[in-house]
C-alpha cells in the first residue's frame, strides 16, 4: 500500500511540544502557551517551527526550531533573519534552536553563530545547535520523545534492525503516530536495504512524495547528477579542444559548480592550448 505524507517540522513538534521545548531548550520548567504561525511576509518555510513558550524563570518567549536535512553554510545567516523576524512580529525575546538531521560534508563546519562587521560595527547572533546524528537512540526511548522516534535510524546505535523495529512498535501504539510510519522508514533506507526496510515496516513504500525532506534529498540527487553530466561533458570537450587533462588540472575541474562548469564550457570555445585552461581556473 502506498503511503505518502507531508511531515514537516511544524506536524512533528506538535505532536508533544512541551516535551520537545524542554529537549531543545534544556529546561524542564518550560511549557508551551501557543505554536505560532512561522511565515512571514516574503518568508515561508515548511521546516521552520515558531512556539510560544513560558517559564517561571524567563517568563514568556519564543522558541524557534529551525529543522534541516543538512547543514548549508547560509544558516547562520537564515537563522540570524529568521530570529530577527520572530522578535519583530510577535514583540518577544527569541530562543534560537538549529536541528541537523544528517551529517554534512566533511569539509564543512556547522557554526553556533552569525559574526559580522561592518566599519567598526558588529552583529551577532548566537544559536544552539543540535545534530540528531549525534544523540543516542536510546536517550529517545527513555525521555519518551515521540517527535523524534522517526530520526531513531540515523542517530547514534539506532541503525540495527532491532532498535528500528522497536521505534516502529512505538509508533504503531498510538494511532496518531501511525502517519510517522513512512518518516521512519524514509530514514531506515540510509542504514538498511529496503527490502529489509519493507520487511520490516510490512507494507510497500513509496514514501514521503510530499514531505520537506523527501524532496530536499530528490533535489540533491537531481543537481548531483547533472553536476555529473556538466562536469562529463565539459572534459570530452576539453580533450578535445586541447588534448589530454593534467591529473591535477582534471581534479579543480572536478571540484567546479554547476555555474563554473557552465561559464567553462563557454569559454573553453576559445582555447588553444593547456595554459588557457590553467589561466582560466585561475581566474575563477
Amino acid at each position: 500500500m502506498e503511503k505518502a505524507a507531508d511531515i514537516g517540522g511544524k506536524r512533528l513538534v506538535s505532536l508533544a511540544p512541551d516535551a520537545w521545548v524542554q529537549w531543545v531548550t534544556q529546561q524542564s520548567d518550560v511549557v508551551v502557551r501557543e505554536i505560532l504561525g512561522s511565515d512571514f511576509q516574503w518568508v515561508s518555510r515548511a521546516n521552520d517551527v515558531l512556539v510560544k513558550v513560558y517559564s517561571p524563570s524567563q517568563g514568556e518567549f519564543l522558541v524557534l526550531s529551525e529543522l534541516q536535512l543538512r547543514y548549508k553554510v547560509n544558516m547562520p545567516l537564515r537563522v540570524r533573519a529568521y530570529t530577527a523576524l520572530a522578535e519583530e512580529k510577535y514583540g518577544l525575546p527569541v530562543y534560537p534552536v538549529l536541528v541537523n538531521i544528517l551529517p554534512p560534508p566533511s569539509t564543512v563546519t556547522i557554526c553556533d553563530r552569525f559574526e559580522s562587521e561592518v566599519l567598526g560595527l558588529r552583529a551577532l547572533q548566537e544559536y544552539r545547535v543540535i545534530n540528531l546524528f549525534e544523540v543516542e537512540a536510546e536517550f529517545v526511548f527513555e525521555q519518551s520523545l515521540i517527535s523524534l522516534m522517526p530520526f531513531v535510524p540515523i542517530l547514534k546505535s539506532g541503525g540495527d534492525p532491532a532498535t528500528i523495529q522497536r521505534a516502529l512498535n512505538e509508533l504503531r501504539s498510538d494511532e496518531k503516530l501511525v502517519e510517522l510510519e513512512s518518516l521512519l522508514a524514509f530514514f531506515a533506507r540510509f542504514v538498511l536495504d529496503t527490502e529489509l526496510v519493507s520487511q520490516i515496516m510490512r507494507w510497500d513504500m513509496v514514501v514521503l512524495r510530499e514531505s520537506p525532506w523527501y524532496q530536499e534529498i530528490l533535489s540533491e540527487g537531481e543537481v548531483k547528477g547533472r553536476q555529473e553530466g556538466e562536469r562529463s561533458l565539459v572534459l570530452r570537450l576539453l580533450s578535445r579542444r586541447i588534448g589530454a587533462i593534467a591529473p591535477n588540472t582534471e581534479t579543480k575541474i572536478l571540484a567546479l559548480s554547476i555555474s563554473a562548469l557552465e561559464a567553462l564550457g563557454e569559454a573553453l570555445l576559445d582555447f588553444s592550448s593547456p595554459n588557457d585552461l590553467e589561466e582560466w581556473l585561475k581566474s575563477n
